[in-house]
């Protein structure tokens, strides 16, 4: 009986490596936010997670089960095995999830009105550069922004189609050429963050990356007065 339950215990080890290594914290982690969008997203990841661990966990039992079962045991309740567990709560997790979701999403677009910043994100083979509404200023592989406000990217590209992901600020966003899509994010402090290409772009992709650079209130002031200088 002993071989028969061991590939189910292979599968449940594997399936709980990636939980395992959902703790770890990285400059390009998306479960270590820095920031209201990237929060909503993390909390999200983590309900998935719950929710589709459950579902495993209910497959796994249903399916040992039905190997530990003796043949000539009752088959009376099978339906309601099959039917309420294996149909019934699968359906209620994932119309749960999907709900969330579509609530997380909403609370992601961007909002009109509040103190918000404009700066624009503008991708090319394999470089980024940046634009301030407040000052005449572009910066070329590094995004200042003030740490605390929600700051609106508006995102385009020149050439092929990019992705732009601060993974512990907010989620992705692609850049398309001929066409401008807005992405919010904000830093709850300032700090360094780390963005990328997150799109296939060509040879050079690998090297498409740049910074944020979150800054408090009186280094925000500073970095837009020696724009005006």
């Amino acid at each position: 009986m002993r071989h028969r339950l061991r590939p189910f215990v292979r599968l449940i080890a594997l399936s709980s490596t990636p939980l395992a290594l959902a703790g770890c914290a990285g400059a390009l982690s998306t479960v270590d936010p820095a920031g209201p969008a990237a929060a909503r997203i993390a909390t999200l990841w983590w309900a998935m997670l719950v929710g589709s661990a459950a579902i495993l966990a209910l497959v796994m039992a249903l399916l040992a089960a039905a190997f530990l079962k003796a043949p000539s045991a009752p088959r009376e309740d099978e339906r309601v095995w099959i039917h309420g567990l294996g149909v019934v709560f699968p359906l209620c997790v994932l119309a749960a999830l999907l709900i969330y979701g579509l609530v997380i999403g909403e609370a992601l677009l961007p909002r009109r009105g509040g103190d918000v910043v404009t700066v624009r994100a503008q991708a090319r083979q394999w470089s980024w550069s940046f634009g301030y509404a407040d000052a005449a200023l572009r910066t070329q592989g590094v995004l200042h922004i003030p740490a605390g406000r929600p700051v609106d990217v508006e995102i385009t590209s020149v050439d092929v189609i990019h992705s732009f992901w601060v993974p512990r600020l907010a989620g992705k966003l692609d850049a398309i050429p001929g066409q401008v899509n807005v992405l919010r994010i904000e830093a709850f402090a300032p700090g360094e963050y780390h963005g990328v290409g997150a799109e296939f772009s060509g040879p050079g992709y690998s090297s498409d990356a740049f910074t944020v650079i979150a800054h408090d209130g009186a280094g925000w002031t500073a970095f837009l007065e020696s724009a005006r200088r």
